[in-house]
């Protein structure tokens, strides 16, 4: 597999000196590698998420853009994610060489909206979607947590990108099982590649008694099918309110700490890792951590992870 990770920081410093009503086709240059990969399932504008979602504004001049680009690229962010990916690749294809991959991943980074509280609030400042094999997207704006951990996000969002080349997706079957394994493995295997401090937010922020109500009601959901209903579970109940979709009374990114505990039970029972588990079934994970399904659907998005809300991702989360 070929990882290009494309040099969006040149593009977004010409995109920004440039005139307010060419900003719009410089962008839909700068997004094309993803929109070429995504349109082949899908009809998915990257132009339109951009935009209507947590991108940098191209409709105003903004001075703060400039800053954070410069400081983005002072810090190695392209080369830091390049270097990540290829030590996740090297670690996927190690563990299961007889997976399926896209022949090329295109990486797109883009700068985020500082203004945008779902950014910069409730992920930290960062977030992916890389469930379209062949595509990742990423999205920052620079805070300290982003600057350190972009590279651990694109990593995450590899492992969607190989988990999604070899299990099937149906976007009106895929489950919330499939949802919170799908983002426990990946950042069980950002531990595995990097330590617990490379792991995001997503996955961390739930402890103690909140964690074990948030898997107490996420477990009982578990067979809850079709993407239209799965926001709640797996980013919480603000981000769905965003999505326009109903609360169910959980927290920022629950399924993401949800799906790390399942996760991590099954690993114990296996005896697998996070890499080798790239391309098993949620049903066979879920049942190797206890949980209770009654059907075996399967599903991928695109978050991560740290991630934006999948498309139809990705934090996600992506993540």
């Amino acid at each position: 597999m070929k990882i290009v990770v494309h040099d969006t920081a040149s593009a977004m410093f010409d995109l920004l000196h440039s005139p307010l009503e060419e900003r719009p086709d410089a962008l839909r240059d700068m997004l094309g590698p993803l929109q070429s990969v995504m349109s082949m399932v899908g009809d998915i504008d990257t132009f339109q998420m951009h935009t209507t979602g947590s991108g940098f504004r191209i409709d105003r001049e903004d001075p703060r853009y400039l800053t954070a680009l410069r400081q983005m690229r002072d810090a190695g962010v392209w080369d830091r994610i390049e270097h990540c990916l290829a030590a996740a690749w090297e670690r996927l294809s190690g563990a299961v060489p007889e997976a399926r991959s896209a022949g090329t991943v295109h990486v797109v980074l883009v700068l985020g909206d500082p203004d945008d509280d779902h950014l910069t609030v409730r992920n930290a400042g960062y977030f992916g979607m890389g469930g379209i094999p062949g595509a990742i997207q990423l999205t920052m704006w620079p805070t300290e947590t982003s600057l350190a951990k972009i590279g651990h996000a694109a990593a995450h969002e590899l492992h969607h990108n190989v988990r999604y080349a070899n299990v099937a997706w149906n976007p009106m079957t895929v489950t919330v099982g499939e949802q919170v394994v799908a983002e426990g493995l990946a950042e069980a295997f950002v531990r595995e590649l990097a330590g617990e401090r490379a792991m995001g937010p997503w996955a961390t922020a739930l402890s103690g008694a909140e964690l074990d109500d948030a898997h107490g009601k996420i477990v009982a959901g578990i067979d809850v099918a079709g993407m239209q209903n799965l926001p709640a579970y797996v980013y919480g109940d603000a981000t769905a309110r965003l999505m326009g979709q109903q609360p169910v009374g959980l927290p920022d990114f629950a399924g993401y700490a949800a799906g790390l505990r399942i996760v991590d039970a099954h690993l114990a029972a296996s005896g697998l890792t996070a890499a080798r588990s790239t391309a098993l079934p949620a049903h066979d994970i879920l049942a190797n951590a206890g949980v209770p399904t009654g059907a075996a659907a399967e599903g991928p998005p695109g978050t991560a992870g740290p991630e934006a809300p999948a498309p139809a991702s990705s934090a996600t989360l992506g993540g």
